[in-house]
């Protein structure tokens, strides 16, 4: 692979995310969102397909798109959190844990009632239920900036500094 094509590839996703902050981060969320429901509805459509019951074809699809919403918040919607990525994607699932379980309660509720004919419809009712929950969760929670604590080393030479022991 040539070094310049290696080189490449960090620009254009510098340039894709100072793009992106020329919106506000609530449009960008949005933006993604509505990304990551095209991919849930695809997939549950495409499921649907080979005769899997509504209920569990969410449950796979649903999965699908927090991946895909997760890597494009990380990437364009919030600043990095400055935790390692594993920690962060725990905090994420929690909080999407949390707004796609009021988004699938929602989705079951209408799709084994009134919507029962048009699932993707209930789709969209759900994710629109857990999109505020969600948004809040992932940015005062998910992808919070780090707060470090001083060090005792750091404190002490600091103390030593102005004088106290």
């Amino acid at each position: 692979m040539p070094a310049n094509s290696t080189a490449s590839a960090p620009a254009s996703e510098d340039r894709l995310r100072a793009t992106a902050e020329r919106l506000p981060r609530p449009v960008r969320f949005l933006v993604v969102g509505g990304l990551g429901l095209i991919t849930d509805i695809g997939c549950f459509t495409l499921i649907l397909q080979y005769g899997v019951p509504p209920l569990l074809a969410r449950v796979v699809s649903l999965a699908v798109a927090t991946l895909v919403t997760w890597r494009l918040n990380r990437a364009l919607t919030f600043d990095a959190s400055g935790r390692r990525q594993n920690r962060e994607a725990a905090r994420y699932v929690t909080v999407t844990a949390v707004a796609q379980g009021t988004s699938y309660l929602v989705f079951a509720l209408l799709t084994l009632t009134v919507l029962a004919a048009l699932p993707q419809l209930a789709i969209i009712a759900g994710a629109a239920a857990g999109a505020l929950l969600s948004y809040n969760g992932h940015r005062l929670f998910a992808f919070a900036r780090t707060r470090h604590k001083p060090s005792p080393s750091s404190t002490t030479s600091s103390c030593r500094e102005i004088g106290i022991r």
